[in-house]
């Protein structure tokens, strides 16, 4: 049998979601393979399922040949990404001197927070969120004031108002931290709903920093668009990396981009931040803006096919469950609140994502399938569970048919 022609970055034209066996995969020491026993199958931390974009592995490999582990340096990284921002989002005015490289993209929120927000200061999110939003910030010394999500998952722009009001009355410099696109609805924000951001924030004296991680995964039918090319974004911090893309987690490099009224806040991010990012992180990452395009467009294929397929899977084994269809990131927001399975979740609170609650912990006790329990996504995650489609068909097929006979064996009529 022929072999497939290679795309331009020397990689077969091969749905990277199909080249790992389960076998494979189980081989591998992160989190996401090693968390749970091996009989489960493990849909919840955000890893891709994917082996190494070539032009990656080749950048890491003549690293490893030179011995080049030394320190990073240079902006080779910040062109790199300039170059793919204009290329893919027409963000053309990206300014390589209005950057820091930082250790992961949290990190960088974390280090943006102290620049433009006081201890005590108020942070709004739009939950349900990403659980760490309310980890970092709180461990930061902010107070998280949320925003709720409206019906549609969108963001509901009578909360933000009422949000950056209280926002604003509980300390002097107030902050939105914004998921764009957002986790774990996987909604990407129109350029009009950023806009409105943008106008809430200059009206109550909020500093604006948006989270832009799952930036290059904006599926099919969708376009990204940048916070910092919006209207009124001009005091703003974006942050940005490789890592959910091309599945680069465990190599930490990330970027904080500054619009130009923030860029003299920039400045006085410490020296010592830039010590944390590695050396082959800032490569890998490199690499990934600047060569790896074939192989991402391979993958949004892949997982576009994959948000289909899931679509047919549900339908069939799981009808109660409500499938709000994503428009970027690799992350599916499943509703199992019509499962009738309770979703009293444990002490704590949000932003604990080890912990496992309701429809989750029935999934992953009864059908051995690890989810992200939705509790932990703050106000209005009960009774959600994030499913992680990034992963070979078969694999995806197993696990939702495997929760389709828990749901059955549970609660009979729920199926």
């Amino acid at each position: 049998m022929a072999s497939p022609a290679p795309s331009a970055d020397g990689s077969a034209a091969q749905n990277p979601l199909t080249l790992l066996t389960l076998d494979e995969l189980r081989q591998r020491t992160s989190v996401k393979w090693r968390m749970h026993p091996p009989d489960v199958l493990p849909l919840w931390v955000a890893e891709l399922d994917v082996p190494l974009a070539p032009a990656v592995a080749d950048a890491l490999r003549r690293a490893i040949d030179l011995g080049d582990t030394g320190y990073a340096h240079g902006t080779a990284y910040a062109e790199a990404l300039g170059d793919f921002a204009a290329r893919r989002w027409g963000w053309h005015n990206f300014r390589v001197d209005h950057t820091a490289v930082v250790p992961d993209v949290m990190m960088g929120i974390v280090e943006a927070l102290r620049l433009v927000t006081d201890p005590g200061d108020a942070v709004v999110v739009c939950s349900p969120v990403y659980p760490p939003f309310y980890a970092f910030v709180t461990h930061a010394g902010r107070q998280v004031i949320e925003a709720p999500l409206g019906p549609d998952l969108r963001m509901d722009r009578a909360a933000l108002d009422e949000a950056f009001r209280r926002a604003r009355a509980c300390g002097r410099r107030p902050a939105f931290l914004l998921c764009n696109p957002h986790n774990p609805t996987g909604v990407v924000h129109r350029r009009d709903e950023l806009e409105a951001v943008a106008a809430l924030a200059d009206r109550h004296g909020l500093r604006v920093i948006s989270d832009e991680i799952h930036a290059p995964l904006a599926l099919p039918g969708t376009h990204f668009t940048p916070y910092l090319t919006v209207a009124g974004a001009e005091n703003a911090f974006a942050l940005i990396s490789a890592s959910k893309a091309w599945n680069l987690a465990g190599l930490k490099a990330a970027l904080a981009v500054a619009g130009p009224q923030a860029a003299a806040d920039l400045n006085r991010m410490p020296e010592e931040v830039s010590h944390g990012p590695s050396h082959l992180g800032v490569i890998a990452h490199t690499a990934a803006f600047r060569a790896g395009g074939p192989w991402l467009d391979l993958l949004l294929a892949g997982l576009d096919a994959n948000r289909t397929l899931l679509a047919t899977l549900l339908a069939k084994h799981l009808p109660s469950v409500t499938y709000h269809r994503p428009e970027g990131t690799y992350l599916a927001w499943l509703d199992c609140t019509g499962l009738g399975i309770a979703t009293a979740q444990p002490d704590g609170e949000p932003g604990v994502a080890s912990e496992v609650a309701g429809p989750a912990k029935m999934f992953l006790d009864r059908a051995r399938v690890a989810l992200s329990s939705g509790h932990v996504f703050g106000t209005g995650g009960a009774g959600f569970v994030r499913l992680n489609f990034a992963t070979s068909p078969a694999i995806l097929t197993d696990a939702v048919t495997r929760m389709g006979r828990a749901v059955d064996a549970h609660h009979p009529s729920a199926g």
